[in-house]
Order: C-alpha cells, then sequence, then structure tokens
C-alpha cells in the first residue's frame, strides 16, 4: 500500500490480522523498538486509570514515583511539591539499594531536617538555578544528566554529603517538571541512577526520558484534580458548617446543637463498624458513607433557618417580645393597690361611726386588718404560682390548670374599664401542659423538619451524597410509626437515619442550654432513652451499642458539665 492509494483527507484502518502481517517483513530490532513502544503506550494508560482512580493522595504521589522508577529502571528517585510560598517540598522519598522509603504510605515521613527546595535565593531573590529541582521548576525544563559529579552549573554539595554519609554514588539524574493542564508546575519528579537491566551497571537516562516527560505529565493533571475535589469538598463542608453555625447563633438557647449532633452520630456510625457480632456484624460504612452520614448530621436543622425567633427562643410559656408575666405581676400591683384603697376607707368609716364604742370599733379594725392581710397574702400567693407554672416543665396538672382559670376571673380596672384578670391568650398559654410551647408554636417547630426536607431535596448532589435529605428528615422519626413528619416505622427507615434519631434525642435531653427546661443528668438521660427503646421509639440494637460501647460517657466527657455527669446504672 502507498500513500497515492489514500485519497486526499481520508483515513483508513487495518485489521489486527493485516497489521500482524505488515509486521512480519519488518526487521526484528524495529520490531522490539515497536512492542516495546507498544508497551509503553499500554502502561501509560493503565497508570492513566490508576490515577484518576486513586483517592488517597499519599498513595497517589507513591504511584507516580514508583512508576517512573519502574519506567526508567531508576534506583531511587524524589517527589516534590509546589508550596504556596515557591518551595519545593520533600512529599517522598526512595532508593531501593539503600533500603529508603520516607513518605507515601511508608511509617516513616519525610525527615524535618530535609528542608523545602528555595526556588529564589533568600538574600538576593534571584532564581536559584544552581539547584536542578529549582531550575526545572523555574524554567519548565527536563534536565538529564548523566554524571553528577562531573557536570557544570549545579550545585550537588548535597548530594555529594548523602553519598558520603550512606556510601553510595549518586550519578545519573533526571528531573522531569510536573505542568498541569494550565501548563503550571505543580511539582518535581526526580529520578536517580538507571540501571543496565543485563549488567545491573549504572547509565545515563536515555530512552525512557519522553515517557516519563508523559507520566509527570498524567501525574500534574491529575493531582490537580485530587486538590481541586479536596478544594471543592472542604469548601462544600465549609459551606455546610456555616449554615449550622448561623442557626446556633439564631437562638442562644440552642446554641451548639447543630454542632453537637454530628459528634454523636459519628461516634455511633464507627461503633457500628467495628462491631463484629449481632445485628450488624455485616455492617460496614466506607469512607463515602461515612462522608454522606457526616453532612447530613450537620444539615439536619437546616429547617430551623426559617423558624422565628420568637418560637425557639421561647423561654416562659408567657413570653413573646417579652415575658408577660412582668405585666400580670403589675395587675397584681393594682390589686393591691385597691384593696389598700377599700380597708382605708373602711377604717375612716369606722372611726366616724358614732353608733360604736371603742371596743367594737377595736376589735371591727382588727376583723378588717385581718381581712386586708389575708388577701394581700392570697395575691402574693397567687403571683408566685403564676411565676411558677410560667416556667414550665415536664408536666402540667389539672388542678393547677382550674387554679390558673379561677385566678383569671379575678377582675382588674384599666382606663376606668373592668376587665378579666388574664386574657384568654395568657390562660391558654400557662395552662400549656409540657414545656413553654402551645400546641400551634410545636408545630411551627416540627414543621423545621418539612422545611430541612424540602430544602434539601432541591440540591443537585453527587451520587454519593443523594442519601442526605432522607438521612437528615428522619431524625424525628419513630420506629413505631407515631413519628414525623412522615410517619415511619423501622422498616421504612434506613441505619443512618435511626442512628440520627437517636444522637439528636441524646443531644436535646442533655443539653444545659435549653429555655424550657434544664440539661439531665447522664443517668437521668440514658433513663429516659431506656423507656423510649422499650416504647420502641428508638432503635433497640442501635441503643445497646451506643450503651456497650459507652459513647454517652464519652460525649460526656467532653461536652457536658462535671455537674451533669453522674453514674449510669446500665
Amino acid at each position: 500500500m502507498n500513500n497515492n492509494s489514500i485519497p486526499e483527507g481520508k483515513t483508513f484502518s487495518l485489521s489486527r490480522e493485516e497489521i500482524d502481517n505488515l509486521l512480519k517483513s519488518v526487521p526484528a530490532g524495529i520490531k522490539e523498538y515497536i512492542n516495546e513502544l507498544e508497551g509503553q503506550i499500554r502502561n501509560l494508560a493503565d497508570i492513566g486509570v490508576a490515577l484518576s482512580k486513586e483517592k488517597d493522595m499519599n498513595k497517589l504521589l507513591e504511584i507516580i514515583l514508583i512508576e517512573a522508577k519502574r519506567i526508567s529502571s531508576a534506583d531511587g528517585g524524589t517527589l516534590y511539591m509546589m508550596t504556596e510560598d515557591k518551595r519545593l517540598k520533600y512529599e517522598i522519598m526512595m532508593t531501593d539499594s539503600l533500603g529508603i522509603h520516607y513518605g507515601g504510605t511508608a511509617p516513616e515521613p519525610v525527615p524535618d531536617t530535609i528542608y523545602p527546595v528555595k526556588l529564589y535565593l533568600p538574600d538576593t531573590g534571584e532564581p536559584n538555578y544552581h539547584n536542578i529541582c529549582a531550575y526545572a521548576a523555574l524554567t519548565g525544563k527536563t534536565l538529564n544528566i548523566e554524571d553528577a559529579y562531573e557536570v557544570e552549573g549545579f550545585d550537588f554539595t548535597g548530594t555529594k554529603g548523602f553519598d558520603k554519609r550512606h556510601g553510595y554514588r549518586s550519578k545519573s539524574f533526571l528531573t522531569v517538571p510536573m505542568k498541569n493542564h494550565e501548563d503550571k508546575i505543580i511539582g518535581v519528579l526526580q529520578l536517580l541512577n538507571a540501571k543496565d537491566l543485563k549488567t545491573g551497571e549504572i547509565t545515563p537516562f536515555s530512552t525512557a526520558v519522553e515517557v516519563v516527560e508523559a507520566l509527570a505529565s498524567q501525574a500534574a493533571v491529575a493531582i490537580t484534580n485530587k486538590i481541586l475535589i479536596k478544594d471543592l469538598e472542604n469548601l462544600f463542608e465549609s459551606f455546610i458548617k456555616l449554615i449550622a453555625s448561623a442557626i446556633d447563633e439564631k437562638s442562644s438557647y440552642t446554641g451548639g446543637h447543630c454542632q453537637r449532633v454530628p459528634e454523636i452520630t459519628m461516634m455511633l456510625a464507627e461503633a457500628v463498624n467495628n462491631i463484629k457480632d449481632g445485628p450488624f456484624a455485616d455492617i460496614h460504612f466506607d469512607d463515602k458513607q461515612m462522608y454522606e452520614l457526616k453532612i447530613a448530621a450537620w444539615l439536619h436543622d437546616a429547617g430551623k433557618v426559617a423558624t422565628p425567633e420568637y418560637v425557639v427562643d421561647k423561654a416562659t410559656k408567657l413570653e413573646t417580645i417579652y415575658d408577660r408575666i412582668h405585666t400580670v405581676a403589675t395587675r397584681f400591683e393594682i390589686l393591691k393597690r385597691d384593696e389598700e384603697i377599700r380597708f382605708i376607707k373602711k377604717r375612716l368609716k369606722l372611726e366616724s361611726d358614732s353608733s360604736l364604742n371603742e371596743m367594737e370599733k377595736k376589735e371591727t379594725l382588727k376583723k378588717l386588718r385581718k381581712g386586708y392581710r389575708s388577701r394581700i397574702q392570697q395575691l402574693d400567693d397567687d403571683l408566685e404560682f403564676l411565676k411558677s407554672v410560667n416556667i414550665g416543665g415536664e408536666f402540667m396538672s389539672p388542678d393547677k390548670k382550674e387554679r390558673v382559670k379561677k385566678i383569671a376571673k379575678y377582675h382588674w380596672e384599666e382606663n376606668d374599664k373592668v376587665r378579666d384578670f388574664l386574657s384568654k391568650d395568657e390562660v391558654y398559654n400557662l395552662c400549656i401542659v409540657r414545656g413553654t410551647l402551645t400546641p400551634e408554636e410545636r408545630q411551627v417547630i416540627n414543621d423545621h423538619i418539612v422545611v430541612t426536607i424540602k430544602m434539601l431535596e432541591q440540591l443537585p448532589y453527587p451520587k454519593h451524597l443523594r442519601n442526605v435529605p432522607e438521612y437528615a428528615g428522619g431524625h424525628h422519626e419513630k420506629l413505631d410509626g407515631t413519628g414525623y413528619p412522615k410517619g415511619l416505622n423501622r422498616d421504612e427507615m434506613s441505619i443512618q437515619a435511626r442512628m440520627m434519631v437517636i444522637a439528636d434525642i441524646f443531644e436535646a435531653l442533655t443539653a444545659s442550654d435549653r429555655p424550657y427546661k434544664k440539661g439531665k443528668n447522664l443517668s437521668q438521660a440514658m433513663r429516659i432513652m431506656g423507656f423510649m427503646k422499650a416504647d420502641t421509639h428508638i432503635d433497640a440494637d442501635l441503643f445497646d451499642i451506643f450503651v456497650r460501647e459507652k459513647i454517652y460517657d464519652k460525649y460526656a466527657q467532653k461536652y457536658l458539665p462535671p455537674e451533669q455527669v453522674d453514674e449510669v446504672n446500665v
């Protein structure tokens, strides 16, 4: 086949059989070169796939150096990465014949005594062209040196010192800049002492230079991609934590809740990962699943950004913009003033009554004074009672509600109008059975879950984060189906969502900053959660792990004040 047989602008292809037939006529030396080149291309393709799949940066850098050493038959090598202050930091060092392996996946990092290479001289600020790595990084050129001891123009003092300490002879060097897709130098790949595979002698780097340069280019792109992905993940995570912090800052009473729930959740997830027996023996969350759960935990209360502060911060039953108990107290002062006026009028009338003798007046005044003091004492007791029920608690008995309604029927005068002592709204709020929120206000609080789910379902998640709305939106569900917002039962909930239920409840019980209650002691919180386990409100198996692995205690030691941490009867 000749060139004239190919129409201009056209291409042609050959089958494998046709290629093999053509190769039969090729001289053996050329055929060997073609086979070697084909193998190198395949190796580069395989390396490219491996680099794109590797998530761990240390492993990625190590793969790059090991493959470069293999391609070039080098005895040693070093991989440098560019720092923000324009230096080349040693990331991995390897010399096979000396058994040296620092950095990467090795147990020993690069020693602190090996300082980064400066690209610019500190005294003059001039480019450090005397160092071959700095030269490669500054110029973007590959340096292929046959013998470091004989080359001129470069400073190999450090290399010679290394050789003297280790009884080694550094000879051939191949120093390749690593350029990414933007033609930016992000590091340097340096190989040491190419070996003849047949004789073992040290030789110059020759045939593999172009392949190593191609590998360095592939590696630079892979490293840049990993850095960009990591930067995006850091930005995403920081933004999520910013939202959580904003929600915590929105209310001084719930501050820290969005930060503490992820701690408990991840403690429980790690404990499940370590369990070797029981119903979760076969469950193991990989790094992506753990990250997904952590993001969900940080976002579990995202909907509270839309919850009004007057509801979230309602510390007492009568609180609105201010605590209306102070207004009620003022009304009591008016009632007491009126009682005093009535007493004084009756006393004056008694003193001017000529139909009574002095003894009768004295006895009558005594009764009047006693009645007055009794009435004042009653009003003081009523005020203290309203102050106590205004605080809220775990339960308000029916007799207390009746007393509130009785006090409400008192009358007081305002602007010449006689009014009921308590308004219907005040009575309604003071008769709240549990906590400080009315059913309507509690519904507003509960709706934050619906808002959370709606918000999170609108985000375009990557595949490994698609379960975030389900995990975050399920932390108020109960395993018996009586929770909200969807009334899910155990079989309809993921393990991760069930973990978040436990984490959210435990944090809420022990939190010392709620407006409607004091934080429970550790033993009280665990006892309540024990009842919830018995009532099938929380996952019994997960709670058993929570208890057995003492997650409650680990959390308490870190986050609870000493006065709340007491002995738990397991």
